[in-house]
């Protein structure tokens, strides 16, 4: 079976041809120590070699569709993360610590080396509300959680996913650590991305959003939505982004 190659948590649109040179340098490395990577990274569920009866643990048990039974030209990330030809891809801990960490091998860490809020292998979520809604904030040096907890009280608060560290798990344990929860805010609106919740709270529509370090610096850069929000506040500094496989790779090939 073909093996599959994915970069998909930073793969936006504008940024296609930067993931491809990304991508060209990680699998030149592959290759060198003796792995047939891909050639192109994976990028749709019909590029994904199909599993009949589905993907299975080692026990027999189902754990995710087979790829061609899924809408061909989307990505479906938890197929991908679990599939038996998966040599590398990016995930994130909140799925890795919600069961997916039993399913596959952690491969390294991302890299968040000269974005704001971030720290070699370390990453924060930026608070963003829209501008005039909340004084600009900075990331504490010692990566420590500053959250306007009084500015964020009855707030409608845009997420990506329920699994999401950075954009849900993240913020939910910090408030936790001051005695509160995630009651604090008027509703909770599930948006599907990052993206979507900046451009949900520039709209109006939600309030306030958390948005992992790396892609605040990207939105800034490509989303005209993001000059409309200023950071207010900044979750706790954590692991980043991690790099899974269905093989056990060796650690230097993520210097």
């Amino acid at each position: 079976m073909k093996l599959v190659a994915a970069l998909p948590m930073y793969d936006w649109p504008e940024r296609r041809a930067a993931v491809d040179a990304q991508w060209a340098g990680m699998r030149d490395r592959f290759r060198l120590h003796g792995y047939e990577a891909p050639e192109y990274l994976t990028r749709r569920n019909a590029d994904l070699p199909a599993v009949p009866g589905g993907i299975r643990d080692a026990a027999g048990t189902l754990i995710a569709p087979d790829p061609a039974t899924l809408p061909p030209e989307e990505l479906d990330l938890p197929a991908l993360w679990r599939h038996p030809a998966l040599l590398i891809a990016q995930a994130c801990w909140g799925p890795m610590e919600l069961g997916l960490g039993a399913q596959v091998r952690f491969a390294g860490q991302d890299d968040y080396t000269g974005t704001e809020g971030g720290d070699g292998a370390f990453y924060s979520s930026a608070l963003v509300m829209r501008r005039g809604e909340g004084a600009m904030v900075a990331p504490a040096a010692d990566g420590k959680a500053n959250l306007p907890v009084a500015l964020m009280r009855q707030k409608r608060l845009a997420f990506n996913s329920l699994d999401s560290m950075s954009g849900y798990l993240a913020l939910q344990r910090d408030l936790g650590q001051t005695g509160e929860t995630l009651d604090l805010f008027a509703s909770l609106i599930r948006t599907g991305g990052h993206r979507e919740s900046i451009s949900a709270v520039a709209a109006g529509r939600a309030d306030i959003a958390a948005i992992d370090c790396k892609s605040w610096a990207l939105a800034q850069r490509y989303v005209e939505a993001a000059s409309a929000l200023v950071v207010v506040g900044w979750t706790g500094r954590r692991k980043g982004l991690p790099f899974i496989s269905a093989f056990e790779l060796p650690s230097h090939l993520f210097p």
